[in-house]
This record gives C-alpha cells, sequence and structure tokens, in this order.
C-alpha cells in the first residue's frame, strides 16, 4: 500500500479502513458499470462520521493505466495542498490495490439538482449572491496556490446539510498553472468551458494549446448567471452547439432585463472573449460583496446610497474602502458593454 499523502498511522488506517469496503463494493458495481467508466464513488464510515471514497479504474492497457495514474497522483497533489472552508476537504489516499481518494461527504446535494429540484422558481438574491461568493473564494485560494480547477459548473459543486453554502469539488480536470495543455472536454461540461480552450486553429502536431486561469473565471460567469436565472445555459442548444456558439460565434447567455446593471457588469466582465480583459477572483469577491452591501438589510433600513459605492465587506468579513482606481479599473469594459446594449436596442 502507498499511502500518497503522508505516511502515518492514520492515513495509514484510513486506507485499510477503506479499501474492504471497496474492493468488495467494487466487485458489486463492475457487474453493471460500463467498461469505458474511469471512476466510481461510494461512501463510507471513518470513525464516527461517513466519508466520501472515489474509487478510480486503472485502464485496461499500459498506456490507458499511466495516464489514469498520473491523473490520480496530480489529483492527490492538489487536493492535499490547499484548504479552504469552500473547498471538499481531502482526507486521504491510497495508490494500492487500488486507486482511492477519501474526501469529507457533504450531506447535501450538488447544486445542479438543487437548482433543477426548484426550477423555475429562482434563488433569493441573497443566497444566490451568498453561492457566487462560496465558489469565488475557492477559486481564488485555489489560484493563489497556481492551481486551475478547468471543470466549474454546478454538477461539481456541492450544498452544505444546511443548504446555505456550497462547496467546491472533482479535482479530476486541474492543472498546475505552469503546465497548462489542451484540455479533453467532456460530456456536459462544454456549456461552461471558455472559448479559449476550443482550438480554433489547426495545431501543429505535437503543439499544445496554453491558457491561464482565466478560463476559470469565464465558466463562473457561466455559474452566476444560473444562480441569478435558474435556466440552463445555451437552452435549445446540444452540448456542442454551444460549444460552437459560444467560441465561433461569440455568443453568450441572455441576461434577464431585470438584473441589476452592476451584476450584469460582473457577468459579462467575467466572460469576455479576451481572457486578460476578466477580473481575477479576488475583484469578483470585492464587486459582489460591494453590490451584496447596496442591498437593504432584510429586517434594517436601507444604507446611504453614498456609502454604498465607497465601502464593501471584504472576504474576511472587515469593511475596506475601494480606492478610485479599483472603482476605475474596469470603466472601459462598462462603456463597452453599454455601447453593446445600445446597439441591440436600436
Amino acid at each position: 500500500m502507498v499511502v500518497l499523502r503522508s505516511s502515518n498511522c492514520q492515513s495509514m488506517k484510513l486506507c485499510l479502513l477503506t479499501l474492504s469496503y471497496c474492493l468488495s463494493a467494487l466487485k458489486l458495481a463492475r457487474e453493471r458499470m460500463e467498461r469505458f467508466m474511469k471512476e466510481v464513488k461510494y461512501f463510507s464510515r471513518y470513525r464516527d462520521r461517513i466519508v466520501a471514497v472515489k474509487v478510480l479504474h486503472r485502464g485496461s492497457n499500459a498506456e490507458e493505466r499511466a495516464a489514469l495514474e498520473n491523473r490520480f497522483a496530480r489529483e492527490v497533489n492538489m487536493m492535499s495542498r490547499v484548504k479552504h472552508e469552500n473547498l471538499v476537504k481531502f482526507i486521504g489516499a491510497c495508490k494500492d490495490p487500488l486507486m482511492v481518494i477519501v474526501t469529507e461527504l457533504l450531506p447535501g446535494m450538488s447544486l445542479r439538482k438543487y437548482l433543477v429540484g426548484i426550477r423555475p422558481k429562482q434563488l433569493d438574491l441573497r443566497l444566490a449572491l451568498n453561492f457566487s461568493l462560496d465558489i469565488a473564494r475557492a477559486l481564488d485560494c485555489l489560484h493563489a496556490n497556481g492551481i486551475i480547477h478547468r471543470d466549474l459548473k454546478p454538477d461539481n459543486l456541492l450544498l452544505t446539510a444546511n443548504q446555505k453554502s456550497v462547496k467546491l469539488a472533482d479535482f479530476g480536470l486541474a492543472r498546475e498553472e505552469t503546465v497548462t495543455e489542451m484540455m479533453t472536454a467532456e460530456t456536459g461540461t462544454y456549456r461552461w468551458m471558455a472559448p479559449e480552450l476550443y482550438s480554433t486553429v489547426t495545431l501543429r502536431q505535437g503543439e499544445k494549446k496554453h491558457y491561464n486561469n482565466r478560463v476559470d473565471v469565464y465558466s463562473f460567469g457561466i455559474v452566476l448567471w444560473e444562480l441569478l436565472t435558474n435556466r440552463m445555459p445555451f437552452e435549445g442548444m446540444s452540448n456542442l452547439q454551444a460549444a460552437y456558439a459560444a467560441a465561433f460565434k461569440q455568443e453568450r447567455p441572455n441576461l434577464p432585463e431585470d438584473i441589476s446593471p452592476d451584476l450584469a457588469f460582473i457577468i459579462q466582465s467575467c466572460w469576455v472573449e479576451d481572457p486578460n480583459l476578466r477580473p481575477s477572483f479576488s475583484q469578483i469577491i470585492r464587486m459582489l460583496n460591494a453590490y451584496l452591501f447596496t442591498l437593504s438589510p432584510p429586517s434594517s433600513t436601507a444604507v446611504p446610497e453614498s456609502e454604498t459605492h465607497e465601502t464593501a465587506a471584504s472576504s474576511n468579513g472587515t469593511m475596506t474602502e475601494f480606492s478610485a482606481r479599483a472603482r476605475g479599473k474596469f470603466a472601459f469594459l462598462r462603456q463597452l458593454f453599454s455601447a453593446k446594449r445600445t446597439r441591440n436596442s436600436q
């Protein structure tokens, strides 16, 4: 047995406890799953709590086995490096006789199931903004550690037990920012993928497509739109049609007519075509907090308008004053979007 996170007794004991369960469970599951499946997920008990257990398939040939083992090692390495209240907690992992990753089990459902369950009803605006801040803080932590998630979508966002907060999960497609390469898209992720992840030109043999962490910002813009509308991005299109529309026709989901101009700006700045013009997640957090601060408290009087544009809650809850530079950083984008709206209304 090889424990990737550490060699201490606690991690070793965890792997021993989960492996006996996984071996028997995997034997039963294989009778019902397709050969091409790359992972199976279970839950098991560790000490006094239930944990999530992901067992990865080793592949059917040497080439596939090497690729899957590399992915496993990369996922464990990244999960063990980062800790944040909005990231699913990594508990342990082992490589032999099965590749197993153990994480905390969130009793809530995925954000996808939650949204579908209440559809066509929309989320309360404050709850939608709180969810979006949870997501932004998780990704800000990843980017600060040089990690690009690359697969941000509601299926990979899990609700806590009280359904008031979300945590980011699934590092299977995550990459170190210094070694980004052309992403292999999987069914169901196209609607949230940044246009630069698609090859717009034919690459020479052996050439790789490079990009930066702003691909996560684009995906966040789509997720934020979905939180505010509770609709499927690119409705009426197949996954491939959605990818084509976003990458080659520069189409984006339609913004609601009654959306706040400030929220519209945040969304549009996230999914702007040029990745270098998209804000960082630290900037997104400031903008979302600034807008959240403008909303009237549920049981108190409204905050004076002069104060709402000068101060905002920072990610740790303290109040910080916006500098003139911060307020004007995206002025050119505001003008761009304003001009576009004017043209569309004519």
